[in-house]
């Protein structure tokens, strides 16, 4: 016991070390998230500050052609006035014709508000951003609602079972002890994904191991998942098969109506109808700067994201078929070729090129059969990691299908490459 004493100890002083380090990063990284939510608070209320602005500005020209024309008239009556006075008739009349003459248009006076939509799209912005803050910090609330382990404890198993391990060989007087089973499973479930634990973790990992051969390991409270089984894949086809023989009726009890984002729009793609209808203009829009933009490729996203359930919309092709149709992550690149729908590891979608239709995940391209077909269906599973895009009428075809883990809030993607093209969202 004396002889642990000591690198008990400094591995102590170690972990208080590295324990203050991990603060001073995670306080620097919410320091970083408050400042980007300020910086999104400041850009919206300018937002609406500018508007006002607009119709503040409205105002003001509409005042002064109001006054205008209340000294217009009130010249006009000095004269009705002083014709009145006037003793000689032939003087009198013509200065009543030279009257009659005069124009008395009334002035214009247009309808003054504020763009509604601009209103909504700003307030949107606002509630995904607090949607995505509750989806991020919903676990650790279910985590503690639930009574998870703790991280002592944690450590103290896995002592406790690499002990028992290594007793039986190099150290017969250690003292064994009886492990809860289900404890050595997720110990052994979580050291078998070692290697995707965040750089920097177990930063005394090595000194810990030195000084006890036994291999004690420090591990992070990250939820890992389960490892795939021939099972659970037979359940995930089961169940992908289910949604493919549901009828229309079936699945719009999942139905989300989706809108545009107008901060991502590209600035050639205008979107129009309440936000649900989206067209290529060859004279660009000269929309706002923003980081969520997309600058090479004329594209947009949904204003809704989806981190959990099942939901389904649909897209009617209008005009064309030179476009693309999926979801994304909400990290994908905005700037660059990697910001094309399908050519990175962040987004999926359908392609139309004229008559050839295919797949596109990763920059990999896979062709489809040539399904004719006005309105796509597309059908987001988040717990059960697939997306199912299919053509609707009285029967839907599959079109294709997307089988995968997500690990992001997804959204709807929409990509126009070709100035005649029209995508409209169905609202449900």
């Amino acid at each position: 016991q004396a002889v642990l004493l000591k690198p008990v100890s400094v591995c102590s002083s170690l972990l208080q070390e590295t324990a203050s380090r991990k603060k001073d990063l995670i306080r620097s990284e919410f320091s970083e998230i408050k400042v980007l939510i300020e910086e999104t608070e400041n850009q919206t209320l300018k937002v609406i500050a500018d508007e006002e602005k607009r119709v503040c500005n409205k105002f003001d020209y509409i005042y002064g052609v109001l006054g205008s024309k209340k000294n217009e008239i009130q010249s006009l009556r000095d004269q009705i006035e002083m014709a009145l006075t006037e003793g000689d008739d032939i003087l009198f009349l013509k200065r009543a014709a030279a009257l009659q003459r005069m124009s008395t248009k009334e002035a214009f006076i247009p309808a003054i508000e504020m763009d509604q939509n601009i209103i909504l799209s700003a307030y949107q912005s606002a509630i995904n951003l607090k949607e995505a803050v509750k989806l991020a910090t919903a676990p650790w609330r279910e985590k503690r609602a639930e009574g998870t382990v703790s991280l002592g404890e944690l450590a103290f198993s896995a002592l406790a079972l690499s002990s028992n391990e290594a007793s039986s060989s190099s150290n017969p007087n250690i003292v064994k002890k009886n492990i809860n089973p289900a404890w050595s499973r997720r110990l052994k479930q979580i050291t078998s994904r070692a290697p995707l634990q965040p750089e920097g973790v177990c930063d005394c990992v090595l000194t810990m191991q030195a000084f006890f051969p036994t291999g004690l390991i420090l591990f992070s409270s990250v939820d890992t998942a389960p490892t795939p089984n021939p099972a659970a894949a037979v359940s995930s086809k089961e169940l992908i098969d289910s949604f493919l023989k549901k009828s229309r009726e079936e699945l719009l009890q999942y139905a989300a109506n989706i809108t545009l984002d107008y901060n991502t729009a590209h600035n050639k793609v205008v979107l129009s109808e309440g936000y649900t209808r989206m067209s290529v203009s060859d004279i660009p829009m000269n929309y706002n700067n923003h980081p969520q933009r997309f600058t090479d490729c004329s594209q947009v996203l949904g204003f809704q994201c989806f981190k959990r359930g099942i939901h389904y919309w649909e897209v009617e092709l209008q005009q064309n078929n030179f476009c693309g149709i999926g979801i994304c992550y909400g990290s994908m690149n905005r700037h660059g070729p990697e910001s094309r729908l399908g050519r990175n590891s962040s987004s999926w979608c359908i392609e139309w090129f004229n008559c050839k239709i295919s797949s596109w995940h990763n920059d990999v391209e896979k062709c489809l059969p040539n399904v004719k077909a006005t309105k796509i269906g597309v059908l987001l599973h988040c717990e059960g990691g697939f997306v199912i895009f299919m053509a609707v009428g009285e029967k839907h075809n599959l079109i294709y299908k997307f089988k995968t883990q997500f690990t992001e809030a997804l959204y709807p993607a929409f990509w126009l490459f070709s100035s005649g093209t029209v995508l409209s969202l169905c609202q449900m």
